[in-house]
Protein backbone atom coordinates (compact mmCIF):
# COMPACT_ATOMS: atom_id res chain seq x y z
CA UNK A 1 0.00 0.00 0.00
CA UNK A 2 1.39 3.02 -1.03
CA UNK A 3 0.62 6.09 1.58
CA UNK A 4 -3.01 5.03 1.38
CA UNK A 5 -3.49 3.62 -2.04
CA UNK A 6 -4.39 -0.21 -2.36
CA UNK A 7 -2.02 -2.02 -4.26
CA UNK A 8 -3.06 -4.04 -7.54
CA UNK A 9 -2.40 -7.57 -8.03
CA UNK A 10 -2.99 -8.27 -11.62
CA UNK A 11 -0.59 -5.80 -13.54
CA UNK A 12 2.88 -5.44 -13.45
CA UNK A 13 2.56 -1.88 -14.17
CA UNK A 14 -0.94 -0.06 -13.45
CA UNK A 15 -1.58 3.24 -16.31
CA UNK A 16 -0.93 6.01 -14.81
CA UNK A 17 1.62 4.78 -11.95
CA UNK A 18 4.87 5.82 -12.97
CA UNK A 19 8.67 5.65 -11.13
CA UNK A 20 9.79 9.40 -11.27
CA UNK A 21 12.50 9.93 -8.60
CA UNK A 22 15.47 8.00 -7.60
CA UNK A 23 14.94 6.82 -4.00
CA UNK A 24 18.72 7.00 -2.85
CA UNK A 25 17.21 4.30 -0.34
CA UNK A 26 16.19 2.28 -3.06
CA UNK A 27 19.51 2.19 -5.04
CA UNK A 28 21.43 1.58 -2.18
CA UNK A 29 19.36 -1.58 -1.21
CA UNK A 30 19.51 -3.31 -4.95
CA UNK A 31 22.38 -1.70 -5.96
CA UNK A 32 20.99 0.04 -8.68
CA UNK A 33 22.86 3.35 -10.81
CA UNK A 34 20.95 5.85 -12.76
CA UNK A 35 19.43 3.85 -15.88
CA UNK A 36 21.85 5.21 -18.95
CA UNK A 37 18.74 3.58 -20.83
CA UNK A 38 16.52 6.42 -19.99
CA UNK A 39 16.41 10.55 -20.24
CA UNK A 40 16.18 12.57 -17.36
CA UNK A 41 15.73 16.44 -16.03
CA UNK A 42 18.97 16.74 -14.25
CA UNK A 43 18.21 20.20 -14.09
CA UNK A 44 17.71 19.88 -10.38
CA UNK A 45 19.77 18.17 -7.65
CA UNK A 46 18.02 15.09 -7.79
CA UNK A 47 17.57 13.08 -11.32
CA UNK A 48 13.98 12.64 -12.13
CA UNK A 49 12.53 10.78 -14.63
CA UNK A 50 10.97 11.82 -17.86
CA UNK A 51 7.29 10.77 -18.10
CA UNK A 52 6.40 10.42 -20.76
CA UNK A 53 9.98 9.72 -22.66
CA UNK A 54 10.33 12.38 -25.34
CA UNK A 55 10.82 10.79 -28.71
CA UNK A 56 14.00 11.38 -30.55
CA UNK A 57 11.53 13.82 -33.41
CA UNK A 58 12.60 17.03 -32.78
CA UNK A 59 8.79 17.60 -33.99
CA UNK A 60 7.93 15.90 -30.56
CA UNK A 61 6.75 18.60 -28.09
CA UNK A 62 8.63 17.08 -25.30
CA UNK A 63 11.49 18.01 -27.35
CA UNK A 64 10.89 22.05 -27.33
CA UNK A 65 12.79 24.22 -24.90
CA UNK A 66 10.32 25.01 -22.03
CA UNK A 67 10.60 29.10 -22.88
CA UNK A 68 9.24 27.45 -25.93
CA UNK A 69 6.47 25.38 -24.55
CA UNK A 70 5.63 28.26 -21.77
CA UNK A 71 4.59 30.97 -24.29
CA UNK A 72 2.69 28.77 -26.33
CA UNK A 73 0.98 27.65 -23.21
CA UNK A 74 0.74 31.60 -22.51
CA UNK A 75 -0.77 32.61 -25.48
CA UNK A 76 -3.52 29.62 -25.18
CA UNK A 77 -4.45 31.07 -21.84
CA UNK A 78 -4.73 34.75 -23.01
CA UNK A 79 -6.74 33.08 -25.49
CA UNK A 80 -8.47 31.30 -23.09
CA UNK A 81 -8.74 33.92 -20.74
CA UNK A 82 -10.89 36.54 -23.36
CA UNK A 83 -13.24 33.80 -24.30
CA UNK A 84 -14.00 32.65 -21.05
CA UNK A 85 -15.36 36.38 -20.65
CA UNK A 86 -18.05 35.45 -22.47
CA UNK A 87 -19.92 33.11 -20.13
CA UNK A 88 -20.38 35.99 -17.26
CA UNK A 89 -20.84 38.62 -19.90
CA UNK A 90 -24.18 39.56 -19.15
CA UNK A 91 -23.93 38.72 -15.13
CA UNK A 92 -24.16 43.03 -14.46
CA UNK A 93 -26.45 43.82 -16.95
CA UNK A 94 -29.14 41.60 -16.41
CA UNK A 95 -31.77 44.83 -15.75
CA UNK A 96 -30.75 47.00 -18.36
CA UNK A 97 -31.57 44.01 -20.58
CA UNK A 98 -34.42 42.85 -19.42
CA UNK A 99 -36.07 46.43 -19.96
CA UNK A 100 -34.02 46.76 -23.35
CA UNK A 101 -35.34 43.69 -24.72
CA UNK A 102 -38.98 43.92 -22.45
CA UNK A 103 -38.23 40.34 -20.99
CA UNK A 104 -38.26 38.43 -17.84
CA UNK A 105 -35.24 37.81 -15.79
CA UNK A 106 -35.53 34.28 -16.68
CA UNK A 107 -35.18 35.08 -20.45
CA UNK A 108 -32.13 37.13 -19.90
CA UNK A 109 -30.65 33.55 -17.74
CA UNK A 110 -31.42 32.03 -21.11
CA UNK A 111 -28.69 33.99 -22.75
CA UNK A 112 -26.10 32.37 -20.58
CA UNK A 113 -27.93 28.95 -20.25
CA UNK A 114 -27.85 28.66 -24.05
CA UNK A 115 -24.50 29.58 -24.17
CA UNK A 116 -23.73 26.91 -22.14
CA UNK A 117 -25.32 24.64 -24.08
CA UNK A 118 -23.64 25.82 -27.60
CA UNK A 119 -20.13 25.36 -25.30
CA UNK A 120 -21.40 21.82 -24.85
CA UNK A 121 -22.04 20.84 -28.36
CA UNK A 122 -19.31 22.61 -29.44
CA UNK A 123 -17.24 20.73 -27.28
CA UNK A 124 -18.75 17.45 -28.61
CA UNK A 125 -18.37 18.38 -32.31
CA UNK A 126 -14.37 19.76 -31.67
CA UNK A 127 -13.21 16.77 -29.42
CA UNK A 128 -13.19 14.01 -32.13
CA UNK A 129 -11.81 16.58 -34.45
CA UNK A 130 -8.67 17.42 -32.07
CA UNK A 131 -8.38 13.41 -31.87
CA UNK A 132 -8.43 12.98 -35.64
CA UNK A 133 -6.26 16.18 -37.34
CA UNK A 134 -5.08 17.90 -33.85
CA UNK A 135 -6.03 20.84 -31.68
CA UNK A 136 -4.46 24.01 -33.78
CA UNK A 137 -7.47 23.98 -36.20
CA UNK A 138 -9.83 23.84 -33.69
CA UNK A 139 -8.38 27.02 -31.54
CA UNK A 140 -8.17 28.67 -35.03
CA UNK A 141 -11.78 28.13 -35.45
CA UNK A 142 -12.62 29.03 -31.76
CA UNK A 143 -10.95 32.10 -32.52
CA UNK A 144 -12.48 33.27 -35.21
CA UNK A 145 -15.90 32.08 -34.01
CA UNK A 146 -15.49 33.73 -31.23
CA UNK A 147 -14.81 37.31 -32.88
CA UNK A 148 -17.99 37.24 -35.87
CA UNK A 149 -20.28 35.92 -33.03
CA UNK A 150 -18.95 38.83 -30.44
CA UNK A 151 -19.19 41.45 -33.25
CA UNK A 152 -22.77 40.17 -34.05
CA UNK A 153 -23.56 40.28 -30.74
CA UNK A 154 -22.87 43.49 -30.36
CA UNK A 155 -25.52 44.64 -32.98
CA UNK A 156 -27.85 41.77 -31.82
CA UNK A 157 -29.68 44.88 -29.92
CA UNK A 158 -32.78 45.09 -32.04
CA UNK A 159 -33.72 41.57 -31.60
CA UNK A 160 -33.96 38.87 -28.35
CA UNK A 161 -33.98 36.31 -30.79
CA UNK A 162 -30.76 36.65 -32.81
CA UNK A 163 -28.81 37.68 -29.39
CA UNK A 164 -29.88 34.16 -27.97
CA UNK A 165 -28.11 33.01 -31.23
CA UNK A 166 -25.17 35.09 -31.38
CA UNK A 167 -24.51 34.36 -27.74
CA UNK A 168 -25.15 30.52 -28.89
CA UNK A 169 -21.74 30.72 -31.37
CA UNK A 170 -20.05 32.60 -28.71
CA UNK A 171 -20.20 29.27 -27.02
CA UNK A 172 -19.28 27.43 -30.00
CA UNK A 173 -15.85 29.28 -29.72
CA UNK A 174 -15.24 28.97 -26.35
CA UNK A 175 -15.74 25.13 -26.66
CA UNK A 176 -12.22 24.10 -27.83
CA UNK A 177 -10.57 26.24 -25.06
CA UNK A 178 -12.76 25.12 -22.38
CA UNK A 179 -12.36 21.63 -23.51
CA UNK A 180 -8.66 21.25 -25.21
CA UNK A 181 -6.20 23.57 -23.04
CA UNK A 182 -6.16 22.12 -20.18
CA UNK A 183 -5.66 19.06 -22.45
CA UNK A 184 -2.44 20.60 -24.05
CA UNK A 185 -0.70 20.53 -20.39
CA UNK A 186 -0.39 16.58 -21.21
CA UNK A 187 0.90 17.22 -24.62
CA UNK A 188 3.46 20.20 -23.50
CA UNK A 189 4.50 18.73 -20.11
CA UNK A 190 6.28 15.90 -18.44
CA UNK A 191 4.23 14.01 -15.50
CA UNK A 192 6.22 16.43 -12.99
CA UNK A 193 5.93 19.64 -14.50
CA UNK A 194 2.11 19.37 -15.21
CA UNK A 195 1.09 20.92 -11.69
CA UNK A 196 1.91 24.87 -12.06
CA UNK A 197 0.56 25.01 -15.96
CA UNK A 198 -2.38 22.53 -15.23
CA UNK A 199 -3.75 25.54 -12.32
CA UNK A 200 -2.22 28.70 -15.35
CA UNK A 201 -4.82 26.90 -17.33
CA UNK A 202 -7.72 26.32 -15.02
CA UNK A 203 -7.50 29.88 -14.08
CA UNK A 204 -7.44 31.22 -17.52
CA UNK A 205 -10.51 29.20 -18.39
CA UNK A 206 -12.48 29.49 -14.96
CA UNK A 207 -11.15 31.93 -13.41
CA UNK A 208 -10.00 34.82 -14.75
CA UNK A 209 -13.49 35.72 -16.23
CA UNK A 210 -14.58 36.80 -13.10
CA UNK A 211 -13.03 40.21 -13.51
CA UNK A 212 -15.83 40.53 -16.50
CA UNK A 213 -18.85 41.85 -14.55
CA UNK A 214 -16.69 44.27 -12.51
CA UNK A 215 -15.51 46.17 -16.14
CA UNK A 216 -18.97 45.13 -17.96
CA UNK A 217 -21.05 46.92 -14.79
CA UNK A 218 -19.17 49.97 -15.50
CA UNK A 219 -18.59 49.89 -19.02
CA UNK A 220 -22.47 49.36 -19.69
CA UNK A 221 -23.08 52.12 -17.68
CA UNK A 222 -20.44 54.64 -19.28
CA UNK A 223 -20.53 53.61 -22.98
CA UNK A 224 -23.46 50.72 -23.56
CA UNK A 225 -23.86 47.06 -22.96
CA UNK A 226 -23.16 46.44 -27.07
CA UNK A 227 -19.49 47.69 -26.14
CA UNK A 228 -18.45 44.70 -24.43
CA UNK A 229 -19.46 42.36 -27.26
CA UNK A 230 -17.09 44.73 -29.18
CA UNK A 231 -14.05 44.61 -27.29
CA UNK A 232 -14.22 40.30 -26.81
CA UNK A 233 -13.85 41.06 -30.57
CA UNK A 234 -11.39 43.29 -30.67
CA UNK A 235 -9.04 41.98 -28.10
CA UNK A 236 -9.51 38.28 -29.49
CA UNK A 237 -8.92 39.58 -32.65
CA UNK A 238 -5.68 40.94 -31.26
CA UNK A 239 -4.79 37.14 -30.22
CA UNK A 240 -5.09 35.85 -33.28
CA UNK A 241 -2.09 36.42 -35.25
CA UNK A 242 -0.14 35.17 -32.03
CA UNK A 243 -2.04 31.66 -32.32
CA UNK A 244 -1.30 31.71 -36.16
CA UNK A 245 2.37 32.64 -35.61
CA UNK A 246 3.71 31.11 -32.82
CA UNK A 247 1.30 28.06 -31.79
CA UNK A 248 1.98 25.34 -33.54
CA UNK A 249 0.43 21.61 -33.43
CA UNK A 250 0.95 20.14 -30.05
CA UNK A 251 -0.34 17.14 -30.70
CA UNK A 252 2.02 14.21 -31.68
CA UNK A 253 1.91 10.52 -32.97
CA UNK A 254 4.47 9.09 -30.42
CA UNK A 255 5.36 5.16 -30.06
CA UNK A 256 3.61 3.68 -27.94
CA UNK A 257 6.73 2.13 -25.79
CA UNK A 258 7.47 5.68 -24.93
CA UNK A 259 4.50 6.38 -23.20
CA UNK A 260 5.22 5.31 -20.09
CA UNK A 261 2.68 6.66 -17.99
CA UNK A 262 -0.10 4.73 -19.75
CA UNK A 263 1.92 1.35 -20.32
CA UNK A 264 0.05 -1.62 -19.34
CA UNK A 265 1.60 -4.74 -18.60
CA UNK A 266 0.24 -7.77 -18.10
CA UNK A 267 1.12 -10.46 -15.06
CA UNK A 268 2.96 -10.49 -11.91
CA UNK A 269 6.07 -11.84 -11.99
CA UNK A 270 8.91 -10.34 -10.65
CA UNK A 271 11.77 -10.80 -13.56
CA UNK A 272 9.29 -8.44 -15.99
CA UNK A 273 11.40 -5.23 -16.70
CA UNK A 274 9.47 -1.44 -17.11
CA UNK A 275 10.83 1.47 -17.36
CA UNK A 276 8.24 2.77 -14.58
CA UNK A 277 10.00 0.25 -11.82
CA UNK A 278 13.16 -1.40 -11.01
CA UNK A 279 15.01 -0.48 -14.36
CA UNK A 280 17.70 -3.31 -15.79
CA UNK A 281 20.83 -1.38 -16.23
CA UNK A 282 22.41 -3.46 -18.91
CA UNK A 283 21.98 -1.65 -22.31
CA UNK A 284 21.94 -4.94 -23.83
CA UNK A 285 19.31 -6.60 -22.02
CA UNK A 286 15.91 -7.08 -24.38
CA UNK A 287 12.96 -6.15 -22.99
CA UNK A 288 9.77 -8.19 -24.75
CA UNK A 289 7.32 -7.01 -22.30
CA UNK A 290 7.41 -2.99 -23.52
CA UNK A 291 10.20 -2.65 -25.88
CA UNK A 292 11.67 0.34 -23.54
CA UNK A 293 15.30 -1.40 -23.75
CA UNK A 294 16.20 -3.20 -27.37
CA UNK A 295 19.77 -3.95 -27.69
CA UNK A 296 20.98 -0.45 -26.62
CA UNK A 297 18.67 1.59 -29.17
CA UNK A 298 17.68 3.70 -26.90
CA UNK A 299 19.10 7.26 -26.56
CA UNK A 300 21.85 6.84 -23.89
CA UNK A 301 22.13 10.46 -23.08
CA UNK A 302 20.29 12.53 -20.45
CA UNK A 303 18.07 14.84 -21.00
CA UNK A 304 16.94 18.45 -19.63
CA UNK A 305 13.90 19.29 -20.09
CA UNK A 306 15.28 22.87 -21.05
CA UNK A 307 17.33 20.99 -24.07
CA UNK A 308 16.37 22.79 -26.95
CA UNK A 309 15.13 21.57 -30.89
CA UNK A 310 18.15 20.52 -33.07
CA UNK A 311 18.31 23.46 -35.86
CA UNK A 312 17.88 21.16 -38.59
CA UNK A 313 17.89 17.86 -38.38
CA UNK A 314 18.63 14.35 -36.01
CA UNK A 315 19.75 10.93 -36.27
CA UNK A 316 18.89 8.62 -33.98
CA UNK A 317 20.89 5.84 -32.12
CA UNK A 318 19.24 2.70 -34.94
CA UNK A 319 19.93 5.15 -38.01
CA UNK A 320 16.79 7.03 -38.10
CA UNK A 321 16.73 10.49 -39.76
CA UNK A 322 14.49 13.14 -38.75
CA UNK A 323 14.10 16.16 -40.23
CA UNK A 324 13.00 19.43 -37.87
CA UNK A 325 9.88 21.05 -39.50
CA UNK A 326 10.39 24.65 -41.29
CA UNK A 327 8.60 27.70 -39.60
CA UNK A 328 6.47 27.92 -42.98
CA UNK A 329 5.17 24.49 -41.96
CA UNK A 330 3.85 24.74 -38.48
CA UNK A 331 1.81 27.60 -40.16
CA UNK A 332 -1.13 25.21 -41.23
CA UNK A 333 -3.59 24.47 -39.99
CA UNK A 334 -3.76 20.73 -40.38
CA UNK A 335 -0.19 18.44 -40.63
CA UNK A 336 -1.10 15.05 -40.69
CA UNK A 337 -3.95 12.77 -39.11
CA UNK A 338 -2.97 12.06 -35.59
CA UNK A 339 -5.07 8.40 -35.22
CA UNK A 340 -6.54 6.01 -38.24
CA UNK A 341 -9.42 5.98 -36.45
CA UNK A 342 -12.85 7.03 -37.49
CA UNK A 343 -13.85 10.37 -36.49
CA UNK A 344 -17.60 9.26 -36.47
CA UNK A 345 -16.05 6.61 -33.86
CA UNK A 346 -14.74 9.39 -31.40
CA UNK A 347 -17.54 11.31 -31.53
CA UNK A 348 -19.56 8.72 -29.19
CA UNK A 349 -16.30 7.42 -27.54
CA UNK A 350 -17.56 10.35 -24.42
CA UNK A 351 -20.53 9.08 -23.85
CA UNK A 352 -20.09 5.42 -22.31
CA UNK A 353 -17.29 7.20 -20.16
CA UNK A 354 -19.61 8.21 -18.13
CA UNK A 355 -20.02 4.54 -16.62
CA UNK A 356 -16.22 5.53 -15.93
CA UNK A 357 -16.17 5.59 -11.98
CA UNK A 358 -12.98 8.05 -12.38
CA UNK A 359 -14.43 10.49 -15.00
CA UNK A 360 -17.80 10.37 -13.38
CA UNK A 361 -16.36 11.42 -10.17
CA UNK A 362 -14.16 14.23 -12.03
CA UNK A 363 -17.81 15.41 -13.61
CA UNK A 364 -19.28 15.76 -10.50
CA UNK A 365 -15.92 17.30 -8.91
CA UNK A 366 -15.72 19.79 -11.47
CA UNK A 367 -19.05 20.35 -12.77
CA UNK A 368 -21.11 20.85 -9.55
CA UNK A 369 -19.22 23.32 -8.12
CA UNK A 370 -18.96 25.26 -11.19
CA UNK A 371 -22.74 24.75 -12.18
CA UNK A 372 -23.40 26.59 -8.40
CA UNK A 373 -21.20 29.31 -9.56
CA UNK A 374 -23.03 29.81 -12.24
CA UNK A 375 -26.28 29.94 -10.31
CA UNK A 376 -24.59 32.14 -7.73
CA UNK A 377 -23.32 34.77 -10.63
CA UNK A 378 -27.18 34.66 -12.39
CA UNK A 379 -29.25 35.74 -8.95
CA UNK A 380 -26.80 37.77 -7.25
CA UNK A 381 -28.18 41.10 -9.34
CA UNK A 382 -31.37 40.19 -8.15
CA UNK A 383 -30.25 39.99 -4.66
CA UNK A 384 -28.60 43.05 -4.83
CA UNK A 385 -30.41 45.14 -7.12
CA UNK A 386 -33.43 45.42 -4.75
CA UNK A 387 -33.97 46.37 -1.29
CA UNK A 388 -32.51 46.64 1.44
CA UNK A 389 -29.14 47.01 -0.37
CA UNK A 390 -30.72 48.36 -3.66
CA UNK A 391 -27.21 48.78 -5.97
CA UNK A 392 -27.24 49.50 -8.92
CA UNK A 393 -25.78 47.95 -11.77
CA UNK A 394 -22.09 49.61 -11.43
CA UNK A 395 -22.23 48.11 -8.02
CA UNK A 396 -23.78 45.22 -8.47
CA UNK A 397 -20.57 44.60 -11.17
CA UNK A 398 -18.27 45.51 -8.29
CA UNK A 399 -19.32 42.68 -6.18
CA UNK A 400 -17.64 40.22 -8.74
CA UNK A 401 -14.22 41.49 -7.35
CA UNK A 402 -14.67 39.41 -4.95
CA UNK A 403 -14.97 36.38 -6.89
CA UNK A 404 -12.09 37.66 -9.01
CA UNK A 405 -9.81 37.63 -5.83
CA UNK A 406 -11.32 34.28 -5.15
CA UNK A 407 -10.13 33.00 -8.50
CA UNK A 408 -6.74 34.68 -7.17
CA UNK A 409 -6.57 32.74 -3.99
CA UNK A 410 -7.68 29.63 -5.73
CA UNK A 411 -4.90 29.90 -8.46
CA UNK A 412 -2.24 30.72 -6.23
CA UNK A 413 -3.14 27.34 -3.84
CA UNK A 414 -3.14 25.12 -6.44
CA UNK A 415 -0.29 25.74 -8.29
CA UNK A 416 2.06 25.96 -4.64
CA UNK A 417 -0.14 22.42 -3.84
CA UNK A 418 -1.05 20.39 -6.65
CA UNK A 419 3.17 19.76 -7.77
CA UNK A 420 4.82 20.22 -4.15
CA UNK A 421 2.29 17.78 -2.38
CA UNK A 422 2.37 15.49 -5.15
CA UNK A 423 6.18 15.36 -5.16
CA UNK A 424 6.56 15.07 -1.21
CA UNK A 425 4.10 12.48 -0.92
CA UNK A 426 5.96 10.43 -4.24
CA UNK A 427 9.28 10.99 -2.10
CA UNK A 428 7.69 9.04 0.55
CA UNK A 429 6.24 6.59 -1.65
CA UNK A 430 10.13 5.91 -2.57
CA UNK A 431 9.97 7.50 -6.12
CA UNK A 432 6.73 5.67 -7.32
CA UNK A 433 4.67 8.35 -8.31
CA UNK A 434 0.89 7.47 -7.73
CA UNK A 435 -2.03 9.70 -9.72
CA UNK A 436 -3.95 9.17 -6.54
CA UNK A 437 -1.48 11.74 -4.94
CA UNK A 438 -3.47 14.79 -7.00
CA UNK A 439 -6.45 13.71 -4.87
CA UNK A 440 -5.52 15.84 -1.72
CA UNK A 441 -6.14 19.49 -3.63
CA UNK A 442 -9.70 18.22 -2.87
CA UNK A 443 -8.97 19.04 1.00
CA UNK A 444 -9.17 22.69 0.49
CA UNK A 445 -11.90 22.58 -2.29
CA UNK A 446 -14.12 20.74 0.21
CA UNK A 447 -13.36 23.93 3.08
CA UNK A 448 -13.21 26.70 0.82
CA UNK A 449 -16.13 25.43 -1.92
CA UNK A 450 -18.84 24.26 1.37
CA UNK A 451 -17.45 27.19 3.56
CA UNK A 452 -18.41 29.80 0.82
CA UNK A 453 -21.76 28.44 -0.19
CA UNK A 454 -23.02 27.91 3.24
CA UNK A 455 -22.04 31.14 3.91
CA UNK A 456 -23.33 32.98 1.26
CA UNK A 457 -26.26 31.17 1.99
CA UNK A 458 -26.82 32.60 5.46
CA UNK A 459 -25.42 36.02 5.11
CA UNK A 460 -27.46 36.92 1.31
CA UNK A 461 -30.50 35.62 2.92
CA UNK A 462 -29.83 38.72 5.70
CA UNK A 463 -28.29 41.58 3.93
CA UNK A 464 -29.96 43.93 6.60
CA UNK A 465 -28.00 42.20 8.93
CA UNK A 466 -24.71 41.13 7.49
CA UNK A 467 -24.70 43.97 4.30
CA UNK A 468 -22.70 43.30 1.34
CA UNK A 469 -19.18 42.51 2.19
CA UNK A 470 -20.49 38.85 4.24
CA UNK A 471 -21.87 37.38 0.95
CA UNK A 472 -18.63 38.87 -0.72
CA UNK A 473 -16.73 37.33 0.85
CA UNK A 474 -18.62 34.05 0.77
CA UNK A 475 -18.70 33.80 -2.93
CA UNK A 476 -15.28 34.38 -2.98
CA UNK A 477 -14.34 31.33 -0.79
CA UNK A 478 -16.82 29.33 -3.50
CA UNK A 479 -14.77 30.78 -5.72
CA UNK A 480 -11.37 29.97 -5.01
CA UNK A 481 -12.78 25.56 -4.10
CA UNK A 482 -14.22 26.09 -7.70
CA UNK A 483 -10.76 26.84 -8.65
CA UNK A 484 -8.93 23.90 -6.94
CA UNK A 485 -11.12 21.42 -7.81
CA UNK A 486 -10.70 22.00 -11.28
CA UNK A 487 -7.27 21.88 -11.22
CA UNK A 488 -7.58 18.52 -8.85
CA UNK A 489 -10.06 17.04 -11.35
CA UNK A 490 -7.43 17.97 -14.40
CA UNK A 491 -4.54 16.58 -12.87
CA UNK A 492 -6.38 13.53 -11.58
CA UNK A 493 -7.64 12.85 -14.90
CA UNK A 494 -4.41 13.85 -17.27
CA UNK A 495 -2.37 11.49 -14.72
CA UNK A 496 -4.44 8.77 -14.33
CA UNK A 497 -5.89 8.36 -18.18
CA UNK A 498 -3.82 10.47 -20.37
CA UNK A 499 -5.00 8.09 -23.27
CA UNK A 500 -8.35 9.33 -22.50
CA UNK A 501 -8.07 12.67 -20.98
CA UNK A 502 -9.86 14.44 -24.05
CA UNK A 503 -12.50 12.41 -24.03
CA UNK A 504 -12.81 12.90 -19.79
CA UNK A 505 -13.06 16.66 -20.54
CA UNK A 506 -15.30 16.07 -23.30
CA UNK A 507 -17.48 14.21 -20.50
CA UNK A 508 -16.52 17.13 -18.10
CA UNK A 509 -17.43 19.60 -20.37
CA UNK A 510 -21.01 18.40 -21.17
CA UNK A 511 -21.52 17.54 -17.51
CA UNK A 512 -21.11 21.13 -16.29
CA UNK A 513 -22.80 22.70 -19.67
CA UNK A 514 -25.92 21.03 -19.42
CA UNK A 515 -25.87 20.94 -15.14
CA UNK A 516 -25.09 24.65 -15.78
CA UNK A 517 -27.83 25.20 -18.38
CA UNK A 518 -30.60 23.35 -15.89
CA UNK A 519 -29.75 26.08 -13.18
CA UNK A 520 -29.77 28.94 -15.49
CA UNK A 521 -33.39 27.40 -16.72
CA UNK A 522 -34.86 27.12 -13.49
CA UNK A 523 -32.40 28.99 -10.95
CA UNK A 524 -34.95 32.16 -10.22
CA UNK A 525 -38.07 29.65 -9.95
CA UNK A 526 -35.91 27.57 -7.55
CA UNK A 527 -35.08 30.47 -5.60
CA UNK A 528 -38.85 32.08 -5.77
CA UNK A 529 -40.00 28.75 -4.13
CA UNK A 530 -36.81 27.74 -1.65
CA UNK A 531 -35.60 31.16 -0.20
CA UNK A 532 -32.02 32.10 -0.43
CA UNK A 533 -30.87 30.27 2.86
CA UNK A 534 -32.58 27.08 2.28
CA UNK A 535 -31.17 27.02 -1.61
CA UNK A 536 -27.37 27.39 -0.84
CA UNK A 537 -27.87 25.47 2.35
CA UNK A 538 -28.82 22.46 -0.43
CA UNK A 539 -26.24 23.19 -2.59
CA UNK A 540 -23.54 23.03 0.09
CA UNK A 541 -24.41 19.76 1.38
CA UNK A 542 -24.78 18.41 -2.18
CA UNK A 543 -21.25 19.83 -2.68
CA UNK A 544 -19.64 17.91 0.38
CA UNK A 545 -21.27 14.45 -0.51
CA UNK A 546 -19.81 14.85 -3.51
CA UNK A 547 -16.14 15.69 -2.27
CA UNK A 548 -16.26 13.10 0.18
CA UNK A 549 -16.40 10.76 -2.66
CA UNK A 550 -12.86 11.26 -3.52
CA UNK A 551 -11.85 9.09 -0.60
CA UNK A 552 -12.87 5.93 -1.37
CA UNK A 553 -11.22 6.96 -5.14
CA UNK A 554 -8.22 7.61 -3.39
CA UNK A 555 -8.03 4.29 -1.85
CA UNK A 556 -9.08 2.08 -4.77
CA UNK A 557 -7.81 4.74 -7.48
CA UNK A 558 -4.96 2.10 -8.29
CA UNK A 559 -7.62 -1.37 -8.43
CA UNK A 560 -9.90 0.73 -10.53
CA UNK A 561 -6.98 2.11 -13.20
CA UNK A 562 -6.22 -1.58 -13.58
CA UNK A 563 -9.58 -2.86 -13.72
CA UNK A 564 -10.58 -0.57 -16.68
CA UNK A 565 -7.19 -1.17 -18.17
CA UNK A 566 -8.01 -5.00 -18.49
CA UNK A 567 -11.54 -4.37 -19.17
CA UNK A 568 -11.80 -1.69 -21.23
CA UNK A 569 -15.39 -0.35 -21.93
CA UNK A 570 -14.29 1.43 -25.36
CA UNK A 571 -13.09 -1.66 -26.32
CA UNK A 572 -16.02 -3.38 -25.77
CA UNK A 573 -18.32 -1.71 -27.41
CA UNK A 574 -15.75 -1.45 -31.32
CA UNK A 575 -15.16 2.37 -29.89
CA UNK A 576 -11.31 2.07 -29.64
Amino acid sequence: MGLGVLEDHKLEHVPGTSFVGDDEGRRTEEHAPLDPNLKYDTSGPTPIILVPQPSDDPSDPLNWSLLRRDFILAILSFLAVIASTLSPLLAADSVTLALHYRCTFDQVALLTGYHLLGVGVGGFLFVPSSRVWGKRHTFLIGTIVIIFSSVWGGFAGGSYTSMLWARLFQGIGLAPFEALVNATVGDLYFVHERGKRMALTNFAVYGGAFMTPVIVGKMAATIGWEWSFWLIAIFQGAGLPLLVLFVPETAFRRDDKLNTDILVMEGTGPGTSTVVQRQTTSSHRKSSSTGIVQDGEFEKAEHSSDMPTAATATTTPNGVRHQTPSFKSTLAPFNGRKTDESYWKLLLRPLPLFAHPSIFWACLIQGTLIGWTVFLGIILAAIVLGPPLSFNEVQTGYMYTGAFVGAIVGFALSGLLSDTSAKWMTRRNRGVWEPEFRLVLVIPQLILGCAGLYGFGITANNTVKYGWFWPDFFFALEVAGMVVGAVASALYIVDAHRNISIEAFTCMMVFKNIFSFGLTWSGYHWLIIGGIKKVFIACASVQLGVCLLTVPLYIFGKRNRSFFARNDILKMLGLW
